[in-house]
């Protein structure tokens, strides 16, 4: 049986100052990393490339129109191909509309080191997924 292709996914590594925003995931078993901090973005569409995509995704889910992003690497796991980008964070976490996840938070260094923030919006600290803590590891020794 052959392999199944691998999912094409697009992440944007959202940052201001030393923190970068993360998102809160839902608890829902059948998505990777359920109740973990994650990056935003998201699957891409047939059509799109993945700096479209990362776009779409970042205006989907938090109504924020990326001022100028680069591409910062691609990581690749059995899960998903995922091409992350770099922006800056223009605004306060107010301006923006949160459209999906549990909730959103400026994480700092030291919560990424550890792999655990604390979710206001429940109460208690929750991991970060890994992939995104790998990604951001190695965001925040560039």
């Amino acid at each position: 049986m052959a392999a199944s292709p691998l999912i094409q996914v697009s992440l944007a590594i959202l940052y201001q100052g030393d923190r970068v925003l993360m998102q809160l995931r839902d608890d829902v078993a059948t998505i990777l990393y359920p109740g973990h901090w994650g990056l935003f973005g998201g699957h891409l569409e047939a059509h799109e490339t993945p700096e479209m995509g990362v776009v779409r995704e970042v205006y989907e889910e938090i109504g924020y129109r990326l001022p100028e992003c680069r591409f910062f690497g691609e990581y690749v796991d059995p899960y998903a191909r995922r091409s992350v980008f770099v922006a800056p964070l223009t605004c306060g976490l107010d301006a923006l509309d949160l459209q999906e996840g549990q909730g959103m938070d400026l994480v700092p260094y030291a919560s990424v080191v550890q792999g655990v923030h604390f979710a206001t919006t429940l109460g208690e600290p929750r991991p970060l997924g890994s992939m995104h803590q790998r990604i951001l590891l190695d965001f925040f020794q560039q």
